[in-house]
């Protein structure tokens, strides 16, 4: 009976992780929508800076409190994961603002299969052939619903790649530096969150300079503007926290692949709250698609030989690293 009460417990915490990141990140995107269209803030890269500086003070009071404790990332590493967490922001502002909406998504679905990419060659993992199926449904899906033209260019193809790569390889890092030093999210959060605050609000106000030639201190702050911010960086503490916590238990592929249905509930939001973008046929078409290839993804890869590490360590070194990575659950759970 115990197993099956600790299984239990192990799905309702991944559930409400699960939709803790939902909610915060569909919010943040709302929130910062509004913000950019309607206030005119469009300094993305100054406003993620703010972001893990919010973020760093909500570690920096918990650590006060006795709710973090001491822990240890080596300096190498650290800088390994800010440089590709900053490498992706910028990578992704870039992209967005170089490329068509179509591309930008083209190069958003991709990160899957470079993900999974990294799965293969780090650590030997093996999918099935439902599974693979499934994650090709929900790229057919996704792609359904947001692609619309094509067109690129070779400095927006440059800023795709880098885009998509290094976000891979942070989302990638964040399950390797968990498990490897046994950190919780919130410990991991509290090495990278204060890095990644200092080095995008130093680089971040003359990046959104170079990308919109408008400063971000000539800004015309009023207090709804305010209001904004402060509730777009209230939010995203949670979306940064939900993040490590989701990975932390999914892996970066299933990341990925459940992470679509913010994409299509951010659709669905955009239609109720701005009235601009329509739900028309094939984009309805679309998030059927998608959602029937998450809940055929989530079965096939839970079943036995879904996806699996492939055995080539002697046994004592595999149950060391199954142990590693219990532990490391075990403190997203208690999240």
């Amino acid at each position: 009976m115990a197993p099956t009460n600790k299984a239990e417990r192990k799905a309702v915490v991944d559930v409400a992780a699960w939709m803790f990141n939902v909610v915060t990140s569909v919010g943040v995107i709302i929130v910062n929508k509004a913000l950019m269209a309607t206030y005119g803030f469009s300094y993305a890269t100054t406003l993620t800076g703010l972001h893990f500086a919010t973020t760093t003070l909500m570690t920096a009071a918990l650590r006060w409190f006795g709710f973090i404790q001491s822990s240890h990332l080596p300096l190498s590493e650290l800088l390994r994961f800010i440089l590709f967490a900053n490498f992706s922001i910028v990578g992704m502002n870039v992209s967005l603002m170089w490329n068509s909406v179509g591309f930008y998504q083209i190069a958003k679905l991709s990160m899957i299969p470079v993900s999974c990419f990294l799965e293969v060659v780090m650590d030997k993992i093996r999918y099935s052939r439902d599974t693979k199926l499934s994650i090709a449904v929900v790229l057919l899906g996704v792609g359904v619903c947001t692609v619309t033209d094509l067109s690129v260019n070779t400095q927006g193809f440059i800023a795709a790649f880098i885009a998509v790569w290094s976000t891979s390889l942070q989302q990638y890092y964040v399950l390797h530096l968990q498990r490897r030093y046994n950190l919780s999210s919130f410990n991991l959060l509290g090495h990278t969150a204060p890095a990644q605050a200092a080095t995008l609000l130093l680089l971040g106000p003359f990046l959104d300079y170079w990308l919109t030639n408008k400063r971000v201190d000539a800004y015309n702050y009023n207090l709804v503007s305010l209001m904004f911010i402060i509730l777009s960086c209230t939010i995203a503490v949670g979306t940064n926290l939900s993040q490590f916590i989701c990975i932390g238990r999914f892996t970066a592929v299933s990341f990925q692949v459940l992470g679509h249905m913010k994409t299509i509930l951010v659709l669905i939001m955009g239609f109720f709250f701005f009235g601009k973008e329509g739900l028309n046929l094939h984009v309805v078409l679309g998030m059927i698609i998608a959602v029937a290839g998450m809940i055929w993804y989530g079965n096939a890869s839970s079943k036995p030989g879904g996806k699996e590490r492939r055995s080539l360590s002697v046994p004592t070194s595999r149950q060391q690293k199954h142990a590693s990575f219990s532990d490391s659950n075990e403190h997203d759970g208690s999240v």
